[in-house]
């Protein structure tokens, strides 16, 4: 499968993962956004760059919902819930997150 943005053509797997982490940039995470029905905000996109700087600088990590919360909860200085990530990937942060993100799909299974 494939993604164009801007005249360029992204790879992406079946699921609509991309294949290379690196051909994400803002218009891709637009796309990427705008194909799961996410209206980005400046809290969608701290979510993901932690995310990324998670996955590209800390040996491919791809946090956990309670991971994601304990530092978005710092980040934002508020005590949050995993609904509050959920409202803002109702997909799951770790799953819906990650794709938007331009990351490749978790291959760990549930749990904490």
């Amino acid at each position: 499968m494939a993604l164009e943005v801007n005249g360029k053509t992204i790879e992406t797997t079946e699921a609509g993962y991309l294949v290379n982490h690196t051909d994400w940039d803002e218009d891709v995470c637009k796309a990427l956004a705008e194909i799961e029905g996410i209206e980005l905000t400046d809290k969608h996109m701290d979510v993901i760059a932690y995310l990324r700087d998670e996955y590209i600088n800390n040996g491919g990590n791809q946090p956990m919902e309670r991971a994601i919360t304990k530092h978005m909860s710092k980040v934002w200085g508020e005590k949050l819930k995993g609904k509050d990530l959920y409202s803002l990937f109702p997909r799951a942060p770790s799953k819906q997150g990650l794709k938007v993100a331009g990351l490749p799909a978790t291959t760990r299974k549930g749990g904490y």
